[in-house]
């Protein structure tokens, strides 16, 4: 058993509270621009330290005119704006807990969220979001109120809270301790019902002073981000408070289909993403550059880049094809870090894994991918790649404080002051998921001698053949989706005589699939889906696929829907990932062709 600690470079105190980055910057830097917000007709407005911190504390008198106590719920459904972030702030600042529910949550999934954390107090973006909250607010006994953004919810706090004086608010906010509840954030719910995870306000602490520490090239004073992902999940959260306390300025945008246009707008310096963002900045470039004849140009530039940083591991690349690399960078390469927005030298990946092939790609274009590993329950990252401390493939070593270990089944174990200290109101998850002071994260991973971790697989993942075999789906599936006609799969094949999968086509690289293959663009997915030229192309993602695992391993039957999964669908989570309990549900009956 592998066991790797890394040492703290911070100290937490007792006071903790990450409202606290806010006064500390509009004392210290009161014209540092944390904020940029968009302006209709383009271009962006500033918002100094110093107004944030007044924004801040006018809208925390309003949560305590409005009743909200020490330690009470309030709840944020919300897409990704600067409203969600002065919302939290505020919050903390009038001593409460931010309860996470994601914009597009159905009500029964926030009448949960609402009922089991007891809030008090929620504030909805829209009619929709509000409209969601109302609907089952009847049967919410401990919520008062609902406020909506776009109905003047920021203002109607600021006038409600205009009696209130400053002292009170600060008096509030030192009451707050690093021990008290900062925010619930409930589990995607690919099983079962979700389970509110308690981040305290010495997790967030550790969490942004230990990724500040292991990527301080990103975190620089004066640096700037686009945060696209949405502030729910703990990946965003997490980044959100460790670019305040770094004096990274922030832009926010919730419009995924025109990222490419606000990057070059924004110009940022780097980005953090999952990794279905780049599996399709990646897909789509390839498409295009194959629909447009350069289909050879580019594959030839995407194995120079890859064979470029797999010699940084080795010493570094020769003559030759530290020329070919020269070459592409202005052919090919320049052009992906353009609809980067042009200055974006990196970037950081979470929420699932990344895979070699495309982390290598990324780094020989130009734009390093830090790729992380963490959970809710671990306030975001426990292990990162870092600029000192890299090995592509890998989700680098334990932040700085922290430990991982493999337990004797293979689980990733780990520890430290960003692990949450338990589940709300449910002590049996909290005692089940801990063992001798260790996390258990449900993941199976490795560490290397260098204290490197790889995650192989999901424990709860794994898949028993017929013949008890041992199957974990996640790198098949990543294999097949790097296909850019791919856009989702599910490999199954419990308790059956062999392992299939269920794939899902890219809407997006289909009618340029189409055209090149004599049929008009428009041609429908469930022609497509028929279409034995493309079946062959499928089959042949599948066969590459099943190079790199064993025989028993293979993928040996396939069925190609008509249909993608998406969020809406109810078939991925927020973070993309697959529910699959709900894919088997939905889709029994094409599992059950696989092995008539």
């Amino acid at each position: 058993m592998r066991e790797f600690e890394v040492p703290a470079t911070y100290t937490i105190p007792e006071d903790a509270s990450m409202a606290e980055s806010v006064f500390r910057l509009a004392k210290e830097s009161p014209t540092f621009v944390p904020f940029k917000l968009p302006v209709s007709g383009g271009g962006w407005s500033d918002v100094t330290a110093a107004e944030f911190a007044e924004n801040v504390t006018a809208v925390a008198k309003g949560f305590i005119a409005s009743g909200v106590n020490l330690g009470d719920r309030v709840a944020i459904m919300a897409t990704t704006r600067f409203d969600w972030v002065l919302l939290d702030y505020a919050i903390w600042t009038a001593g409460g807990c931010t309860v996470a529910i994601y914009e597009s949550s159905a009500a029964e999934q926030a009448k949960w969220i609402l009922e089991d954390s007891a809030t008090v107090l929620a504030v909805a973006e829209a009619p929709r979001h509000a409209a969601t909250i109302t609907e089952v607010a009847d049967s919410l006994p401990d919520l008062r109120e609902v406020l909506q953004i776009d109905g003047g919810a920021i203002g109607e706090l600021i006038s409600r809270g205009a009696d209130v004086s400053d002292d009170l608010v600060h008096e509030r906010r030192k009451q707050v301790k690093a021990s008290s509840p900062a925010t619930l954030i409930y589990t995607s719910g690919t099983t079962g019902k979700p389970k509110g995870v308690q981040l305290t306000h010495a997790n967030l602490y550790a969490e942004s002073a230990a990724v500040r520490g292991d990527l301080s090239e990103l975190f620089v004073a004066g640096n700037k981000t686009l945060m696209f992902l949405p502030l729910a999940h703990v990946f965003a959260r997490a980044i959100s408070v460790g670019a305040l306390d770094a004096k990274v300025t922030v832009a926010h945008t919730s419009d995924w289909g025109t990222l490419v246009e606000q990057f070059g707008a924004y110009q940022p310096d780097f980005i953090l993403s999952v990794p279905r963002v780049f599996e399709k900045v990646f897909n789509s470039a390839k498409q295009k550059a194959h629909d447009g004849g350069k289909g050879k140009i580019f594959d030839s530039a995407a194995e120079t880049a890859i064979k470029w940083s797999e010699a940084q591991e080795t010493g570094g690349a020769g003559i030759g094809l530290k020329l070919k690399h020269a070459v592409f960078d202005r052919l090919v390469y320049s052009k992906l870090k353009t609809a980067l927005g042009g200055q974006c030298k990196a970037a950081v990946s979470g929420g699932g894994p990344l895979g070699a092939r495309l982390g290598h790609f990324f780094r020989g274009v130009g734009v390093t991918i830090y790729e992380g590993y963490g959970l809710t329950e671990t306030s975001a990252a426990v292990t990162v790649n870092s600029p000192s401390h890299i090995r592509v493939g890998s989700v680098g070593r334990p932040i700085s404080g922290h430990g991982a270990k493999v337990a004797d089944d293979g689980e990733l174990l780990v520890r430290g002051p960003v692990v949450f200290t338990g589940y709300w109101k449910n002590e049996a998850a909290t005692a089940d998921n801990f063992v001798d002071g260790w996390f258990k994260t449900g993941d199976l991973g490795a560490i290397d001698e260098d204290g490197f971790v790889s995650i192989t697989g999901r424990k709860k993942e794994l898949i028993v053949t017929a013949a008890g075999k041992n199957v974990s789906p996640s790198q098949l599936e990543d294999s097949l989706r790097s296909n850019p006609l791919i856009s989702q799969c599910m490999v199954v094949g419990d308790g059956q005589p062999f392992i299939g999968a269920l794939i899902t086509l890219d809407p997006e690289a289909l009618p340029g699939w189409a055209e090149r293959h004599g049929l008009p663009a428009t041609t429908s997915v469930s022609e497509l889906a028929k279409n034995e030229e493309l079946i062959a192309d499928i089959n042949a993602a599948v066969a590459e696929t099943n190079k790199k695992v064993s025989k028993a391993e293979q993928i040996k039957k396939i069925r190609i829907l008509d249909v993608d999964w998406t969020q809406e669908g109810g078939e991925l989570t927020p973070k993309m990932s697959l529910k699959r309990n709900v894919v088997l549900k939905q889709y029994g009956n094409e599992v059950d062709a696989i092995y008539s």
